[in-house]
């Protein structure tokens, strides 16, 4: 007949290997949760149309950044702003 389990006969060694079994990450755990904090909630996202554009297709550089006269008539999202530098570097040959 087999013994029963007794955690007094067990070895540092198994100690260490359970604890290991046991490991968590709290590093990790807290990363999600900030993370969750600051994209959201993916399941109370209401499915938005794609906004219409803010900069015009036909918008240069000169008008958008070097005329100081007229200010932009509804904030920009960061990701048109940075496709339309991109744009216009690539045109420049100003980036690779």
């Amino acid at each position: 007949m087999e013994d029963a389990y007794d955690p007094a006969n067990v070895s540092s060694n198994d100690k260490e290997t359970s604890l290991e079994k046991n490991f968590v990450n709290h590093a990790e755990i807290a990363w999600q949760e900030m993370r969750k904090n600051w994209v959201g909630d993916p399941s109370k996202r209401t499915s938005e149309l794609p906004m219409e554009p803010v900069i015009s297709f036909n918008a240069t550089y000169e008008e958008m950044l070097l005329n100081n006269h007229t200010p932009f008539h509804k904030p920009i999202p960061l990701a048109e702003m940075v496709d339309f530098l991109v744009d216009y570097w690539h045109g420049d040959c100003l980036f690779d």
